[in-house]
């Protein structure tokens, strides 16, 4: 029997990942069906009338109650026709008007129906990353990119500037940068801010395939087309048709597989394995590594042709030591991000930041991620302190010992009684007060995006004083600010 409509929004599972909506009247396949979406870190929700509107894509099973079938189609029609659609049970398209991301025959291929539920948790992420900086405010692409790729370094304001002009044309993108840096956000960044922002964004770590299933997985196969390929299958190409393909670790790629890329991007056209019938494709291409592919040129393991193909529009990504002035304003996105995950609210104190500005960073932001989640479960409430830091942390920035008093809060602390408590010792009420008035500037600053007239109406003073001000604690030569 088809799944009952109840009167209300039915409640959702604890479970934080995007939701998928399964329409389908056999309680055995719902129950085969739950357990592999659950198990990839999807919640999966039964389909009803009251639906959540939210979800990321909706799951029908054509052999399923018609009744069941009409209901969830005209609910995706009425929600969001563009909502993706994967069909299962038949392959053919089950509402002619509509074409649905994936048609698998049931029960699906695994490896096929991981790729499309994939490529479904990618498209929620950029949406919802795009939903984050649109009420964030802000022209569309400022809001957008100031709202993923974060921070106020020089670096950081270049790679947005540059995101800007090359986002509306098809020019191929090289991502550089270091391990963590964060190319595949820099990359879905581009794609949300290109005119393909409403078609698929589809990522493959090159570096993660085995080289003997790369082919397949950019192009796909045709049933019978080696051992194990007991059905057709579609490519990472076709997914990402009149949307945009990530390759990330392009570095990493065979040559062999090189040449088949390189006639892809010459001729847009492929053939999966196993075929002779050519598909076109009409793709961006964005590609990323962390290593140096001219010196792969030159030892031969990287073709120089296909490095000029790819590398027409080159961008790179600034190593977090080059870009420490950003780390306040990460860490706070961090801390934001686990809030919106479920986690307890810890905060981090001015000596904690101070500590995380001197270290180098070799994993870059990707490490200070997991460092301020690994802070957050250890301190899920009130202030995480130099002395929560893990200990081979202190000692690759020369804490502990002498230098610890260097990062201990000096602010006053005000009790809920009384007045702010006067510390014991070498307490200088003139420095205190400038560091203090120094760190309101700059938090204006910040949230005036640079301008100094918008800046100084948040501190209730004029412009010309702020702008001496900035003068005398040199913060207009740091902090790249201007006037208007």
């Amino acid at each position: 029997m088809p799944a009952q409509a109840d009167d209300h929004e039915p409640s959702l599972p604890n479970n934080p990942g995007p939701v998928l909506i399964l329409a389908d009247s056999c309680s055995e396949r719902l129950s085969i069906l739950e357990a592999i979406v659950t198990f990839l870190g999807f919640q999966p929700v039964h389909f009803d009338k009251q639906a959540a509107p939210t979800c990321s894509a909706l799951i029908v099973n054509t052999l399923a109650d018609k009744s069941l079938l009409s209901e969830s189609l005209a609910w995706r029609k009425r929600i969001n026709p563009d909502l993706p659609l994967i069909s299962l049970g038949e392959r053919r398209d089950i509402n002619g008007a509509f074409d649905p991301m994936a048609a698998l025959l049931w029960p699906p291929e695994s490896s096929q129906f991981i790729m499309v539920l994939e490529k479904a948790r990618a498209m929620a992420s950029c949406r919802a990353q795009a939903s984050a900086a649109g009420r964030a405010g802000g022209p569309e692409h400022n809001g957008y990119l100031e709202g993923i790729l974060i921070g106020r370094s020089p670096g950081m304001r270049r790679l947005r500037r540059l995101i800007e002009h090359v986002a509306d044309t098809d020019a191929s993108v090289l991502l550089q940068g270091e391990t963590g840096t964060g190319k595949e956000v820099a990359a879905v960044a581009l794609h949300h801010a290109s005119s393909r922002r409403d078609k698929p964004f589809v990522a493959v770590n090159c570096g993660a395939i085995p080289p003997e299933l790369l082919e397949s997985e950019l192009f796909g196969h045709e049933k019978g087309a080696f051992t194990g390929a007991i059905t057709s299958r579609v490519g990472r190409f076709e997914l990402a048709q009149g949307g945009t393909l990530f390759l990330d670790e392009i570095g990493d790629m065979p040559l062999a597989m090189q040449v088949k890329l390189l006639r892809v991007l010459q001729e847009r056209t492929f053939e999966r394995v196993g075929s002779n019938t050519s598909i076109e494709v009409d793709v961006r291409l964005i590609t990323a590594t962390h290593r140096d592919l001219e010196s792969a040129i030159d030892e031969g393991r990287f073709r120089e042709d296909l490095f000029y193909r790819l590398n027409v529009f080159p961008l790179e990504l600034p190593p977090l030591r080059e870009r420490r002035e950003d780390i306040p304003l990460l860490s706070d996105h961090f801390i934001r991000r686990l809030k919106r995950d479920g986690r307890s609210g810890g905060q981090l104190s001015a000596g904690v930041l101070r500590a995380l500005q001197e270290y180098n960073w070799p994993g870059n932001v990707r490490e200070l991620a997991n460092l301020i989640e690994r802070m957050l479960i250890l301190v899920p409430d009130g202030l995480v302190e130099v002395g929560d830091l893990p200990t081979k942390f202190l000692e690759r920035i020369g804490i502990p010992g002498a230098r610890l008093d260097e990062f201990v809060d000096e602010t006053p602390q005000a009790s809920a009684s009384g007045p702010p408590s006067l510390p014991e010792t070498n307490f200088n009420l003139r420095d205190h007060l400038a560091q203090l008035e120094v760190s309101f500037i700059r938090q204006a600053l910040e949230e005036a995006g640079g301008v100094v007239a918008r800046a100084a109406q948040r501190l209730g003073m004029r412009r010309t004083t702020l702008v001496e001000k900035l003068r005398k604690y040199e913060i207009s030569r740091k902090e790249g600010v201007s006037d208007f």
